[in-house]
């Protein structure tokens, strides 16, 4: 499996996701509607994807090799990953769980129970 297919289904198997396709061909998962990974076109053909990171770890995780400010959403503390060798898989999932729970973190108190305890 590649690394793109392995963040995608870790990505799918986090509490309360769900994934679906945006903008005509962009692969999304997201969080009670808030999107906190994205890739495309499809998950087999990824040649990149994006997810959300804290903001003390934006200026590190964008500054690596293989690594972007994510366009169009950098300002909100976005990298894009460019090539999978940039960083192991194991790191990869983390930041991946780790968007998942910023963007969890975010949502109304109502909605986190809905969606399952033990997030944020």
């Amino acid at each position: 499996m590649n690394k793109f297919k392995a963040l995608q289904a870790h990505a799918a198997s986090l509490p309360g996701a769900t994934v679906d396709i945006k903008w005509g061909n962009s692969w999304v998962a997201s969080v009670g509607g808030k999107m906190f990974l994205c890739g495309g076109p499809e998950p087999g053909l990824w040649t990149g994807c994006s997810f959300k990171v804290d903001e003390h770890r934006f200026l590190e995780l964008s500054g690596l090799p293989g690594l972007r400010p994510a366009p169009y959403a950098a300002r909100y503390r976005w990298v894009q990953l460019q090539d999978p060798k940039a960083l192991p898989l194991a790191d990869l999932l983390a930041l991946v769980s780790r968007s998942h729970a910023l963007v969890f973190s975010k949502l109304t108190k109502k909605l986190q129970r809905e969606l399952g305890a033990g997030q944020g």
